[in-house]
């Protein structure tokens, strides 16, 4: 379903441009010669490829930015290997691989192309620092991320938006006038140009793909009170507000949109986690459902 979902996307969004090429060069706002299509489908295919590649190597990726020991998946005896293995058989997943970082920061990730090749790390600080109760919840709430698909989510709408930025920024430069070579064709384009335009046009797609990071932090703590209990999740969330300054940024911030909690950007709308007080007060409303057994989907 997923893969069909990718294809159907780049066939839908190709179409689209296709739709509106031709619309507009009907109306005389375009030349005619402009090879538009030719353009869209070749950066829709370098965007996506792009995408889906680092999909494809983002647990070993991680694994190796953050330092990650992986545990024995056997070794039952472990606490963290335990309880995963039992969120992982309630939300009727394969077992991920396991690991812990070394760090102060108190925070979990959960990456991987599928949930046959995910990985859950956790670090030492939030490994030795939460109650246990609430570090399951905080588990849960990775495994959910899991199940969801999010990371598959994730590079599907990345590749989107990658597509459309060096799309729109090459329409930008061809629509640009031009001088024209001594054969009478006209000049190369501008490269120069089109790296300030993918840049700029790709600080305007982040706050695509922010949004959907923050949408689906709600899904996976509504997952993790599922698996664990909403109150468990509320307060290690509560108890992660408190300790928000310890933040491992030896991966350059790429991982924050798969970890538990990230520092607060300077804007609201580029942040990849809803605030903490939101996702708590969003848990607190599933409390009384969590009591009577029933859940709002």
């Amino acid at each position: 379903m997923r893969l069909l979902l990718f294809l159907l996307t780049n066939l839908l969004v190709v179409l689209t441009i296709s739709l509106l090429v031709g619309v507009l060069t009907a109306m005389g706002l375009l030349p005619p010669d402009l090879p538009l299509l030719p353009l869209a489908m070749g950066c829709f295919l370098w965007g996506m490829a792009g995408a889906w590649l680092s999909l494809q190597f983002s647990a070993d990726s991680a694994r190796r930015m953050m330092g990650v020991q992986l545990l024995d998946p056997e070794d039952q005896g472990h606490w963290l290997v335990n309880r995963i293995a039992a969120l992982a058989q309630r939300a009727g997943l394969p077992m991920p691989q396991v690991g812990i970082y070394d760090s102060p920061e108190w925070n979990a990730f959960a990456t991987g192309p599928s949930p046959e090749r995910a990985l859950v790390a956790v670090s030492s600080g939030i490994l030795t620092g939460m109650p246990e109760a609430e570090l399951e919840a905080v588990l849960a709430h990775e495994l959910s991320h899991v199940a969801n698909g999010d990371m598959v989510t994730m590079t599907l709408l990345q590749g989107v938006v990658n597509a459309f930025v060096l799309f729109l920024a090459r329409v930008i430069v061809l629509l640009l006038p031009r001088s024209e070579r001594d054969d009478g064709r006209p000049a190369p384009l501008p490269t120069l140009l089109i790296w300030p335009l993918e840049l700029l046009l790709g600080i305007a797609g982040s706050l695509v793909t922010a949004w959907f990071s923050r949408h689906r932090e709600f899904r996976a703590d509504a997952g993790a009170a599922q698996l664990s209990s909403a109150a468990a999740m509320a307060g290690a969330l509560a108890r992660l507000g408190q300790v928000s300054g310890e933040v491992d940024d030896r991966d350059g911030g790429r991982l924050n949109s798969f970890k538990i909690a990230a520092a607060d950007p300077w804007l609201s709308l580029f942040a990849s986690h809803p605030p903490l007080q939101a996702r708590i007060q969003a848990l607190q409303a599933l409390a009384p459902a969590e009591s009577s057994g029933h859940w709002l989907r």
